[in-house]
């Protein structure tokens, strides 16, 4: 009887998107393991391709000569546990998803094995040249005496030789190259060279003894290496202003030795002053007690903190996690890609030094598999990240904690379109772990679940330093044009600001908008410059002098006048960062003032630099978009501004009011952390919404209240669930077409399988999508709205229409993407 392996293997098509079983030959049987990667034959023409290994068994209902054997094992030991392949397969059914897409989301990313066909000259293609004759060959054959070893795509590419393979085919019969199959991996541990000292410092004059008289550089070396054992090459070549053929002189003469040694991609240089815990607050105190009894327990409890802003969540954090890891335990951390600055890995750095992994985006692909790594090999116990960072491949995992928990970032937009808070509340599950979701405004669906029971609710309802909320004065931008005031900066606002600077305190200003004005248009006959790949308007970028799409990249140059009825009134309007970075400037010269947005943070550090200029104090006014609005501590802030609250309140969205009551509050939770008061001022054009009002009064809970009794009339989550699908293509009608198919096959297949199902209230659509058309691409939506007992039947009917298939629709012909309860339906 022979043992077998079930495999996902690295293939896109909705169509290889089931395990495949292969055998494990007699002489791998005792090396392959559950969760390994492995490179197996694929299909009719043997495809060398990788596949991870999600089940092994002895017992198989079909014929064991049909199958193939896998062919190589990548992996020593297993990248991924059971609990995480467990994890990955519920993801599959939960987002609908391909198994690949789930375990390339899992996998840590450039470490997937491609295969390469690589050419080489063969050592007798010399004598054999002069006798081709054809130009292509020929072609060939002179590219690879420059780039012998080249891989067959490059060569293509290059040479852009028609029908190549039968030239390559050709010289390879006639002897005169060879193909190699060579299988690479994106991303590998880096490793430098090192110089070994071979002889001993006593023996130093018997050393420079054999050394030629006019090798002065190979003497100075030799003393140089006096006070060294052993030393990077390039450092030995710097200090010494030496070069390779004087070190490999040494080298030869065995009085060195050359080394290649692994060195870790470093992303903690800085050095941290090492931090103690703080004495907690009667709240922080019960808040930790009730979560560390769960701990100890092994309950796979959760927890949902609310406490205001300057609470003291994150010094509760770091003393669960100091629990933890004194139970042998690890702990991830998860905070929003925008709030994980360097002021926030610092906390913990402090606190539990440099045995910390750090997982976010802005890390190149090196960085990240070496932080993987040290996970992998239990060198760390903590990790900190965004939202990826959940699968740290932890093997005694104790706690997940979840800051900002209402964050959108928590949602993938790629695919798989995964919740991780739900995913991590699976994870906890599978192995018996605490999870803990804090927020000072958390999302309406958490509170409800708290609410009725499913999170335990822990509230913390005043600030650590004892100090009252920050005071909030909401402007009535309306009542200022009455007034004559025609700039974004009210009078009271730009009271407050000189106020504050006279006082040597610094100002945040807030605007959800980045870019210098929000579109052109003209006066005279409403013409507005779109971007003619996405039905959207362009954004005004003025130092760069350009308009900008912010869906696909591209960029013009500003009309002189308009393109429609050539009339010179074509104006600037809305307005974004740059703008009122530009207006500040003007009115506080003397201040120095900067703008942190997704345009000043583009570069590496970049996010660190400003954060830093603004903490000591080099900077008094910054300006910038939600980056800005939650993570940072900076107690000599004791005034923020809202220079317009309704921009997030006018989107179509029914989350928009939650949205910017969640802004407003984070926003001001910047003020008044430190010794001094704040203030905080909004402007709005709306003063009686509300969001804005419950803002105003720091009241969550009122907030919620209101929120939920209009969500509950026009059933939204958190009393239903929003399926979208949208559809998209090139060719409009063919689009159109396709998705009333698929959109009746839906239904019927909803009427057959509930006949009391709601269909005029629960599905809305086919319709153009709210943005109907990005990147070249229209876009049809249809959503369908389904309670708990209604989902799994949906997902099945949507699973085997739109990803199997069932029903032979065209669908190759267009795209379609599938979001469970996604985070906007735009």
């Amino acid at each position: 009887m022979g043992i077998f392996a079930e495999i996902i293997v690295d293939n896109q098509s909705s169509n290889t998107d089931t395990l495949y079983t292969y055998k494990i030959p007699f002489d791998m049987k005792d090396r392959v393991k559950i969760g390994m990667r492995v490179m197996v034959p694929f299909g009719k023409g043997n495809k060398s391709l990788q596949g991870l290994i999600i089940n092994i068994t002895n017992s198989i209902n079909f014929d064991e000569k049909k199958l193939k054997n896998i062919s190589d094992i990548i992996d020593e030991d297993p990248i991924l546990s059971k609990e995480l392949i467990e994890l990955g397969i519920w993801m599959r059914r939960e987002y609908l998803a391909q198994y690949i897409e789930v375990f390339k989301t899992i996998m840590p990313t450039g470490i997937t094995q491609k295969v390469k066909q690589c050419i080489y000259l063969l050592d007798s293609a010399e004598e054999k040249m002069d006798d081709i004759q054809s130009n292509n060959q020929k072609k060939i054959l002179d590219y690879l005496k420059e780039n012998n070893g080249e891989s067959l795509e490059n060569l293509k590419k290059h040479l852009e030789i028609n029908h190549i393979h039968s030239s390559i085919k050709s010289l390879i019969n006639k002897g005169i190259i060879d193909i190699e199959t060579k299988i690479e991996q994106e991303v590998n541990k880096k490793s430098e060279k090192f110089v070994l000292k071979l002889f001993d410092n006593e023996n130093m004059s018997e050393a420079l003894k054999k050394i030629n008289s006019r090798a002065h550089k190979q003497k100075e070396i030799i003393i140089f290496l006096k006070d060294y054992s052993v030393i990077k090459l390039s450092e030995l070549i710097e200090m010494t202003n030496s070069n390779n053929s004087s070190i490999r002189a040494l080298e030869d003469k065995k009085m060195i030795k050359i080394v290649d040694q692994e060195v870790t991609r470093e992303i903690l240089n800085k050095e941290f002053n090492k931090t103690n815990n703080k004495i907690l607050t009667e709240e922080q105190r019960i808040c930790h007690e009730i979560i560390y009894d769960s701990i100890i327990k092994e309950f796979d409890d959760k927890f949902l903190i609310h406490g205001v802003t300057g609470s003291g969540k994150t010094e509760v954090y770091l003393q669960l996690i100091e629990k933890v890891l004194s139970e042998d335990k690890q702990a991830i951390v998860l905070i929003p890609e925008i709030s994980l600055t360097p002021q926030t890995v610092e906390r913990f750095v402090s606190r539990f030094g440099k045995k910390i992994a750090i997982l976010h985006s802005k890390l190149s692909l090196g960085e990240r598999y070496d932080q993987w790594r040290k996970i992998k090999e239990g060198k760390v116990d903590i990790a900190i990240g965004a939202r990826s960072a959940v699968f740290a491949p932890f093997s005694n995992l104790g706690i997940i904690i979840i800051d900002e928990e209402h964050e959108n970032s928590y949602k993938s937009s790629m695919n798989p379109k995964y919740d991780t808070i739900k995913v991590a509340e699976k994870r906890c599950e599978l192995e018996s772990s605490v999870l803990v979701l804090g927020s000072a405004t958390p999302s309406i669906n958490s509170y409800y679940l708290a609410k009725n029971g499913v999170y335990n609710l822990i509230e913390m309802n005043k600030r650590a330093n004892n100090q009252n909320m920050p005071d909030v004065k909401i402007i009535d931008m309306r009542y200022e044009l009455e007034k004559g005031n025609k700039s974004i900066i009210s009078e009271d606002l730009y009271s407050e600001i000189n106020s504050s600077l006279n006082n040597n305190n610094q100002v945040i200003l807030f605007l959800n908008r980045r870019g210098f004005s929000t579109f052109i248009s003209c006066r005279k006959c409403g013409y507005v410059e779109k971007c003619p790949h996405c039905d959207i308007s362009l954004t005004y970028h003025k130092n760069k002098g350009w308009l900008k799409c912010h869906y696909c990249g591209f960029a013009k140059k500003p009309p002189e006048i308009c393109p429609d009825c050539e009339s010179k009134y074509i104006k600037y309007f809305g307005i974004g960062t740059q703008r009122v970075e530009e207006i500040v400037k003007e009115n506080f010269e003397k201040n120095p003032v900067e703008r942190m947005d997704l345009d000043t943070t583009s570069k590496k550090n970049s996010h660190e630099e400003i954060l830093n200029r603004f903490r000591n104090k080099k900077v008094d006014i910054l300006v910038g978009t939600q980056m800005i609005s939650k993570g940072l501590d900076f107690p000599n802030v004791t005034l923020v501004g809202v220079v317009a609250a309704d921009l997030t309140l006018n989107l179509p969205d029914f989350r928009a009011s939650e949205r910017t009551f969640q802004l407003l509050t984070q926003v001001a939770g910047r003020a008044g952390r430190g010794e001094d008061k704040g203030s905080v001022i909004i402007q709005t054009y709306d003063p009686n919404h509300y969001s804005i009002l419950y803002a105003k009064q720091h009241d969550y809970k009122g907030f919620y209240e209101e929120e939920i009794q209009l969500r509950k009339a026009f059933n939204y989550p958190p009393f239903t669930n929003i399926i979208s699908i949208v559809f998209s293509s090139t060719n409009q009608k063919s689009l159109e077409n396709i998705t009333k198919r698929v959109s009746d096959v839906i239904i019927k297949n909803i009427e057959y399988k509930n006949s009391k199902f709601d269909i005029n209230n629960s599905i809305v659509g086919p319709n153009p999508a709210p943005i109907p058309k990005i990147k070249n691409k229209y876009r049809w939506q249809i959503l369908v709205k389904a309670n708990d007992k209604d989902l799994n039947m949906i997902k099945n009917i949507i699973y085997w229409v739109c990803i199997k298939n069932k029903y032979n629709i065209p669908i190759n012909q267009i795209t379609i993407s599938i979001d469970i309860n996604p985070n906007s339906v735009i």
